[in-house]
């Protein structure tokens, strides 16, 4: 299979690499009651370092008005086929997503006017997803409470787009040709390890993903390569002078729900990508993505989690009095936060009992695409890709006993964090050693 990749068109600059601009940005939630999470102890504090780091990192800017400009910019680009829910969040423009109970469910709904404009049969979670247009002259909010009244035991719901939770700086870098210290040398796992990402295009040709396999999926085969996904997958899984990753040489099963479309980021594009995975049998998928509560969506998450599939999720960064973000926030998928160099809890990162782990997500570098080097990056997008990688270097085998296994040996390795507020660090910090820092990468400007 080729490598592809994918560049997601119209998001705010912050996930482009053409600057150092925040780039999590979600409307409100729709809510939703969060399941407490059990907390296992955490061992070993870490103490805070008392040196500044060189400052060669990206800040937090006003969340709010980055926010709503950016999606102010997203509408107006695709004002054809993206639009907002009533609460405010980004979705397709005049489609429904289903999953009627029955055949006869759906048949109510034929007869009361809704159209059928295609069908996902999401082989590898035993699921079917419906995309509906609704009946001629009712509004997609009351089309929704419609088809929910019709049918009450299936699911119905907007057809929501997810966007990425962090920002990669200026490209114009490259990294020199130099070995990596011996300090920092990143341990190559024994085996052909796997783990997953759901994000967008993934550059395969890039130098820090070089020894490691990437096997893409989605774009009806093209390549769309992008900053974002990018950056994260050399967090999973590059390596490339002093910098590395957390499962170096590791096969990447990468699945592309952007593609370059004006819908990218939607429901129905992650369903089908978590679906492949499913199908791959990879245990750990990385999803550095956020949005609302999503019925359907959920309900996905659900059987992939109940399959014993690991499902690792930024938490977001709109702050931490925001509301939950997902599908970091739904019950058996690992929500990660992030620190900064100095062990600082993200201003922006969100907190509450999503949190489960904490890892590094600022103060450091990742590969950039824009001059084949790396960039600075900041966000709880990458944060969880060491996560992720951590726990898939234990975790290979797919069951619902051995994720939460997979869970608590992770954890018997997390570090306080003192002084830190619980609710943002949940069971410890993980992964510090993986920081790769601006300033202890020897960086070229490329001419």
């Amino acid at each position: 299979m080729s490598p592809r990749t994918c560049r997601i068109l119209a998001l705010p600059v912050a996930l482009l690499l053409t600057g150092a601009a925040h780039a999590q940005l979600r409307l409100p939630s729709l809510g939703s009651t969060l399941s407490p999470i059990t907390r296992l102890p955490v061992v070993q504090p870490v103490l805070q370092r008392a040196a500044p780091l060189v400052d060669v990192v990206l800040a937090p800017v006003d969340l709010a008005t980055a926010r709503a400009d950016a999606v102010t910019r997203r509408l107006k680009a695709y004002r054809h086929e993206l639009t907002r829910d009533p609460r405010g969040e980004l979705i397709v423009r005049a489609e429904l997503l289903a999953q009627p109970s029955n055949p006869a469910a759906l048949d109510a709904l034929l007869a009361a006017g809704f159209k059928p404009l295609r069908e996902d049969t999401l082989d590898g979670l035993d699921e079917a997803l419906i995309v509906l247009k609704a009946p001629n002259g009712v509004d997609l909010d009351d089309a929704v409470a419609r088809a929910r009244r019709i049918d009450p035991a299936g699911a119905y719901d907007f057809h929501h787009v997810y966007l990425g939770s962090g920002s990669v700086g200026n490209a114009g870098v490259a990294v020199a040709s130099v070995p990596a210290p011996a300090s920092v040398a990143a341990v190559v796992p024994a085996g052909p390890l796997r783990v997953g990402l759901i994000d967008s295009g993934v550059d395969a040709r890039h130098p820090a993903l070089a020894d490691a396999v990437v096997q893409a999926h989605g774009c009806d085969d093209a390549a769309h390569p992008a900053a974002h996904g990018t950056a994260v997958a050399s967090l999973m899984v590059g390596q490339q002078g002093p910098f590395r990753s957390a499962l170096p040489h590791a096969t990447l099963f990468a699945g592309d729900a952007y593609c370059d479309a004006p819908t990218g980021g939607s429901v129905e594009a992650v369903a089908r990508e978590l679906a492949w995975l499913a199908r791959m049998h990879v245990a750990v998928v990385n999803i550095s993505l956020v949005g609302p509560a999503n019925q359907i969506l959920q309900r996905l998450v659900a059987r992939a989690v109940a399959q014993g599939m690991l499902i690792v999720a930024a938490v977001g960064n709109d702050g931490p009095a925001a509301p939950p973000l997902y599908p970091a926030s739904w019950p058996g998928v690992v929500g990660v936060g992030a620190v900064d160099g100095r062990l600082r809890l993200l201003a922006e990162g969100a907190r509450g009992p999503q949190v489960m782990f904490v890892a590094p997500g600022a103060d450091m570098a990742a590969a950039a695409i824009g001059a084949q080097g790396v960039a600075a990056v900041r966000g709880t997008s990458f944060a969880a890709p060491f996560v992720a990688g951590l726990l898939a270097s234990t975790y290979q085998v797919a069951t619902p006993e051995g994720a939460g296994a997979a869970i608590a040996r992770l954890a018997s390795t997390a570090h306080e964090l003192p002084g830190a507020p619980r609710d943002g660090v949940g069971r410890g910090l993980v992964a510090e050693s993986l920081r790769t820092a601006p300033d202890t990468v020897a960086l070229v400007h490329e001419r």
